[in-house]
């Protein structure tokens, strides 16, 4: 049996015909940039979360910077996040010539440990971008309250955890602002590149709102230093259409994550937890295990499909060699980067595919 890591061509074929009606839609409207598609996609997700409002951008990078912005991080100011995420949880650090600074992880979540946070804070220190990995909610009690007790910003990049929610609040709604991806493999994934802001703070709503049109209230005034970070009118025509069908995709992904819980058995294998007050969306299942090449060899020569994230944590990228960091600074993150293993879960996967990643893992002895 073939399972490959991700099958969202099958979803794209059976919503052809709505997603070519959006496109011509939207060219024949003439609405190419923002505009009534963009319009329509910011009130259905902002429903879906409990948001009063959320605001579309060009990206999910994108959106992290207007978070980062609107929280008045300065150069020189310190923002702790985590390494064991993609870049993009830093690179809105280093895009306000902030300094990025790093904290281990909690070895079951993969998330930022609190505990190690607030170790590493200082007087130079202004947010937190704290990660809901894998869409998995990071433990937002702990966090807020660092952030009360020490006076910083709180960032919630939410890239990978559309729906997902801590004790009945959406992720992007605990912190001060967040931000979502809609890049092609997200849980809602366009066919362009896709994001957005959203924050309970309507202050800065209406400045990530300005700042991502030129700061541009109206045509050719200028009220600040702002940025081409509008979604395009196809991009909220296609979401537009994909929307609807999150809730139910997001259902068919924590089924699979409960077969898979229930069902592994592989000794030494472990699977992440199942968290009743901050339940998982699933964009990744992801397990750890010690002779992890083994077992994804073993998988692939069996048809079962991997990926692997992240294999090199944020710290030894080259790109921030300046910053000094060295191999055995973060040993959590460290070593999940070398036995982190991310099977398939994605709501086209068919119960006999389950079941046969399921039987393939186990059956594992090496």
């Amino acid at each position: 049996m073939k399972v490959p890591f991700l099958n969202f061509h099958e979803t794209h074929q059976k919503l052809k015909p709505e997603l070519m009606k959006a496109l011509e839609e939207t060219l024949d409207s003439g609405e190419f940039i923002l505009g009534s598609q963009v319009d329509r996609f910011e009130k259905a997700f902002a429903e879906l979360m409990g948001a009063d409002e959320v605001i579309g951008i060009n990206s999910g990078t994108s959106a992290l910077h207007l978070c980062t912005r609107v929280c008045n991080v300065l150069p020189g100011d310190e923002v702790i996040t985590t390494p064991f995420t993609f870049m993009a949880s830093a690179w809105c650090i280093s895009y306000e010539k902030a300094v990025p600074v790093f904290a281990d992880i909690d070895p079951s979540t993969y998330i930022l440990d609190p505990a190690k946070v607030e170790a590493a804070i200082t007087e130079k220190t202004k947010a937190i971008v704290l990660v809901h990995l894998f869409g998995q909610p990071a433990p937002m009690d702990e966090f807020v309250a660092l952030a009360k007790k020490y006076d910083l910003k709180l960032i919630e990049d939410c890239a990978q955890s559309h729906l997902a929610t801590y004790k009945g609040t959406s992720t992007g709604l605990i912190g001060d602002c967040g931000a979502f991806s809609f890049y092609p493999t997200k849980n809602l994934g366009g066919l362009t590149e896709g994001g957005l802001c959203v924050s309970k703070d309507k202050v800065l709503s209406d400045q990530m709102r300005l700042l991502r049109n030129h700061a541009m209230p109206d045509r050719y005034s200028y009220l600040d230093v702002g940025y081409n970070y509008r979604m395009e009118g196809f991009a909220g025509a296609l979401l537009n259409v994909k929307v609807k069908y999150l809730e139910s995709w997001t259902q068919r992904r924590q089924a699979i994550a409960s077969r898979y819980v229930e069902g592994l058995q592989l000794e030494g294998l472990r699977v992440p937890p199942v968290l009743e007050h901050a339940p998982s969306v699933y964009h990744q299942f992801s397990v750890c295990y010690e002779n992890r090449d083994a077992l994804v060899n073993y998988l692939n020569e069996r048809g079962v499909a991997t990926g692997l994230f992240y294999p090199r944590p944020l710290h030894l990228q080259p790109v921030f060699e300046e910053l000094g960091y060295q191999e055995g600074d973060f040993p959590v993150a460290e070593k999940t980067c070398g036995e982190i293993i991310n099977i398939p879960v994605y709501p086209e996967m068919e119960d006999d595919q389950v079941n046969y990643v399921i039987d393939t893992i186990n059956s594992f002895s090496g």
